[in-house]
């Protein structure tokens, strides 16, 4: 094997693999080999600023579908926002009816037990007095 820095050491010539990775790449992609591809590229760069105009016209017209569909979302949301204020201040109000009802079965029970504490008692007056007369008649 020869040595490095020795006189019979020589280095092999580097040229491309004729079957490297290049053969595998797309067209497009592969180094030119002539002259013609590069002038290709070149007329391609030049006609940037045509698909540039283009470009514009595709970005102002998704820019105005984009806010296009964006209104109608935020139409959609408030909508909703509306509906859902609509349905609370409902059961707010249902809620207040309830409470109002409770309160008036709850009077009517105080009136109820009420009533029937006069109702008892006047019947245990009533009872009393009867066995009275009856013991007072024996």
């Amino acid at each position: 094997m020869p040595e490095f820095g020795s006189e019979r050491f020589v280095l092999p010539q580097l040229r491309p693999p004729e079957d490297g990775p290049e053969i595998y790449a797309p067209p497009h992609r592969r180094p030119p080999e002539n002259h013609a591809a590069v002038e290709k590229v070149v007329t391609l760069a030049k006609r940037q600023p045509e698909a540039s105009a283009e470009s514009a016209s595709t970005t102002e017209h998704l820019d105005v579908m984009i806010r296009r569909i964006a209104m109608d979302s935020m139409t959609e949301v408030g909508r909703v926002i509306r509906d859902l204020e609509n349905v609370s201040d409902m059961l707010r109000n249902e809620g207040e009816r309830i409470n109002r009802e409770v309160n008036g079965y709850a009077n009517l029970n105080r009136a109820a037990t009420a009533t029937m504490k006069v109702i008892t008692e006047s019947l245990k007056q009533w009872k009393e007095r009867s066995s009275q007369n009856k013991e007072a008649a024996d």
